[in-house]
């Protein structure tokens, strides 16, 4: 039976009502906090989930293919400026596809496992301070109510305030150079098999697309900018701006710029700037513990942010689940996550500063590729060890 009985959630996103259902599977009360006045429905773009992240999934309920949440892709494909492709991938053998996944189809399939469970949701509940005792925790909230438990989890987003209670001098995320948008073109606007994502590596910028039955061609872009700008900065920019730049960032880049000749600037989706976290040194208190993008959130290039959340928000459930005391299961936890976690963002980090150099050094790249691809990219090495990562919720949680 687990020593801890029950855990404060901040945060109802996404790892935080996955960390609150593994809590409950294993006989663990917990109560989710969110600092926003209501659910975020309808809120967000696209994400992949790779396999790893749909096999964590199932462990608390969500079948995302059973139940039709989001698109197989069963085939990438990595392609330069002319659109001529140069690599293929359909997956690494023996697993199932991974999926592209709207973020507010995610977040209302988890919303209603969480209602589902019985897991009580409070809105409108900013944290701005925490006190911990021999005993457990109390936390304060900006309208001037509290909330006590035994342990406080962390799940609040790469701009946590659970991480500065932590630590006062816990890093803050890195700017990667780039702001992130999104859109769509119609269906025939330019060739796109099913079931395959496509990612150009242009002459000037990044683009990556794939064919969506009820939306069309749906892409996704970066542009580099000198300094970040959050969502709602990026959004307040009228959409017809950052398409007359994106079209001439990518002037020489096919199929870019047939997509952005066709984009509709009211389907633009402008995600502010690409952040990621560099490593964290302290990943808990006594009482208190940090959970996905709070803790470990590498770039949106590693394709594997929201999988890598999911992990370890069931990984913490089954620590708090095995462990004799909260001490003992966060420290299993960080054990079980950090070096793992830390890899995915070093590699992704290699990508983002490809993408940010500047224009000599993507010639240089543009023209090596080629070849790069043929000698060094080995997608089964690759991606075999990242996707293929499995939780044993059954087996008891240990150090190693």
């Amino acid at each position: 039976m687990a020593a801890v009985k029950h855990a404060l959630v901040i945060g109802g996103g996404i790892a935080g009502p996955v960390v609150a259902l593994a809590l409950s599977k294993a006989g663990i009360r917990s109560t989710i906090y969110e600092a926003y006045p209501t659910a975020a429905d309808g809120v967000g773009a696209a994400l992949m989930l790779a396999p790893n992240g749909l096999e964590a999934l199932k462990i608390i309920g969500i079948d995302a293919e059973r139940q039709a949440i989001g698109r197989p892709i069963s085939h990438m494909t990595i392609a330069n400026s002319r659109g001529k492709i140069l690599s293929r991938f359909s997956g690494v053998n023996g697993m199932h596809p991974g999926r592209v996944i709207w973020r507010p189809d995610l977040y209302r399939a988890l919303r209603k496992a969480v209602e589902d469970a019985g897991i009580p949701i409070v809105y409108g509940k900013r944290v701005i301070g925490a006190s911990e005792t021999a005993d457990g925790v109390q936390v304060q909230f900006a309208d001037g109510t509290h909330a006590s438990g035994e342990v406080l989890i962390g799940a609040d987003g790469i701009r946590s305030a659970v991480r500065e209670l932590i630590d006062p001098n816990a890093p803050s995320p890195h700017y990667t150079g780039h702001l992130g948008f999104g859109g769509g073109a119609p269906h025939g606007t330019i060739d796109a098999a099913s079931g395959t994502m496509t990612f150009v590596f242009g002459k000037h910028g990044f683009l990556g697309y794939w064919s969506d039955p009820d939306q069309g061609i749906c892409w996704f872009g970066s542009l580099p900018h000198d300094t970040p700008l959050s969502m709602a900065e990026a959004r307040k920019i009228p959409a017809s701006q950052w398409i007359d730049r994106l079209r001439e960032l990518y002037r020489d880049d096919q199929p870019a710029q047939t997509l952005l000749q066709y984009a509709d600037p009211n389907l633009l989706i402008a995600t502010g700037g690409s952040e990621m976290m560099p490593p964290v040194p302290r990943w808990h208190s006594e009482r208190m513990v940090l959970v996905g993008d709070a803790v470990h959130a590498p770039s949106s290039s590693s394709g594997q942010g929201a999988s890598l959340a999911i992990e370890s928000a069931i990984q913490l459930a089954r620590c708090l689940r095995d462990m004799p005391n909260a001490a003992e299961a966060f420290a299993c936890y960080e054990r079980l996550r950090r070096g793992r976690v830390e890899q995915v963002a070093a590699q992704a980090a290699k990508s983002n500063s490809q993408k940010a150099s500047g224009p000599l050094m993507k010639a240089l790249m543009h023209m090596l590729m080629p070849i790069a691809l043929k000698i060094f990219f080995k997608p089964e090495k690759m991606f075999g060890g990242q996707h293929g990562y499995r939780i044993d919720w059954e087996a008891a949680a240990r150090y190693s």
